[in-house]
């Protein structure tokens, strides 16, 4: 019960507990330095401009470009099975 705690988490995204630790700690000091970024960028607004957007857009890139493959892959069977029970359904 309590492995389960640890692990089901990050076995749905493909992921071992350390490997889901790493990643989480790499974007928790991305998520930091972007965050003193925009606090120093809202005391001197001329300092760090795009910092805090291309912190953002870093973040959601990598988050959704090293998901598991296949959780696309199950996503993209389901969405081409949705399509051809709706095209049965249209046929009839």
């Amino acid at each position: 019960m309590i492995k389960r705690a640890f692990t089901e988490h990050p076995a749905s995204v493909g992921e071992s507990y350390f490997g889901h630790l790493g990643c989480a700690l790499g974007f928790s000091l991305k998520m930091i330095g972007g965050g003193i970024a925009c606090l120093l960028h809202g005391l001197f607004p001329f300092l760090f401009v795009r910092t805090g957007s291309k912190c953002i857009d870093e973040l959601h890139h990598s988050m959704v470009t090293h998901r598991d493959k296949r959780l696309h892959n199950a996503r993209d069977e389901l969405a081409a099975m949705d399509k051809t029970s709706a095209n049965l359904g249209a046929a009839e």
